[in-house]
């Protein structure tokens, strides 16, 4: 082994990386590698999303914490999603409809309003863990999200389908089920995927719907 071999940073002294992004606020949980449609119409975020498209850069959406979509700059929670626009069309004038895809998951570190009330932030994109195949005890909770996936069908879940990783199985579950926005919240804000499936599994099998 060389010195430049000891030079070298661990894993654990990597830097943290650090974006600086616009913010959307919403009351929608976008999760990684999810799909969500979204209908623009407020200067503020017409404009953000043209610059976004013009530079092929992603945009931050949160759940808001406090306050509306529309008007007064809400407050959103911490973490949140990159949001990718995969596709988007204006049928009508001053309406921007588009399709977002989801990036990596966020930590919001200093935020600042501008004057037309479009929020940036400066955020840590937070690691997701390494590939973990689904667990055994958890494995009943596939088949009911393969015929969740056969209805809505490639265009609200695309592909590729991982069904043997915890983390998208985790997300892709939680983005279907009929619970309150916090709680899908807290679940994004997991970062272990394994126990993510838990919670899911123990929430279905209370309902009767897995053993």
């Amino acid at each position: 082994m060389s010195l430049f071999d000891f030079l070298k940073p661990s894993p654990r002294e990597v830097p943290p990386e650090v974006l600086e992004i616009p913010l959307f606020p919403l009351k929608s949980v976008l999760f990684p590698g999810g799909q969500l449609s979204l209908k623009v119409f407020e200067k503020r975020y017409l404009d953000m999303s043209a610059a976004c498209l013009k530079n092929d850069q992603p945009f931050g959406i949160c759940l808001i914490l406090n306050g509306e979509e529309t008007g007064a700059p809400a407050e959103p929670y911490t973490t949140g999603t990159l949001a990718h626009v995969s596709q988007w069309d204006m049928e009508q004038l001053g309406i921007l409809q588009l399709s977002v895809r989801g990036g990596r998951r966020f930590r919001i570190l200093e935020r600042r309003v501008d004057a037309d009330g479009l929020q940036h932030a400066k955020v840590q994109l937070l690691a997701e863990p390494d590939n973990v195949r689904v667990p055994a005890a958890q494995e009943s909770l596939l088949p009911i999200l393969r015929k969740v996936a056969d209805d809505l069908g490639q265009e609200k879940m695309p592909l590729p389908h991982d069904w043997e990783n915890a983390a998208w199985v985790g997300y892709r579950l939680t983005e279907v089920m009929p619970v309150q926005l916090l709680a899908k919240q807290k679940l994004l804000e997991l970062d272990d995927a394994v126990s993510r499936l838990e919670i899911l599994f123990k929430y279905l099998a209370q309902r009767g719907l897995v053993k």
